[in-house]
């Protein structure tokens, strides 16, 4: 293998925001932040979204919404077309 074109392979914390669930796997990818674990300092991804959370997996219906998206357009259109109760996860 050639010196110097392949990426960093490492250890890195991914932690999902939305339910504080935290995972440490293998990757390439660049963060700024770090966290350190057992004495050993690793990069740290913040994620929004993991199979902890994630509707299909946990089977609960539950929106993420960061932009306020949602709450745009419920103020919009009210609850005209709407065939499920949501849950908001609070």
């Amino acid at each position: 293998m050639k010196d110097g074109i392949h990426p960093n392979y490492r250890e890195v914390m991914f932690h999902d925001v939305s339910n504080d669930f935290k995972f440490i796997t293998r990757s390439t990818i660049q963060t700024k932040d770090s966290i350190e674990v057992d004495g050993k300092t690793m990069p740290l991804v913040k994620i929004e979204v993991s199979a902890e959370s994630h509707p299909f997996y946990t089977g609960k219906h539950k929106i993420v919404d960061t932009a306020g998206r949602v709450d745009k357009f419920r103020k919009k259109f009210g609850s005209v077309g709407s065939k499920t109760s949501v849950s908001t996860g609070e």
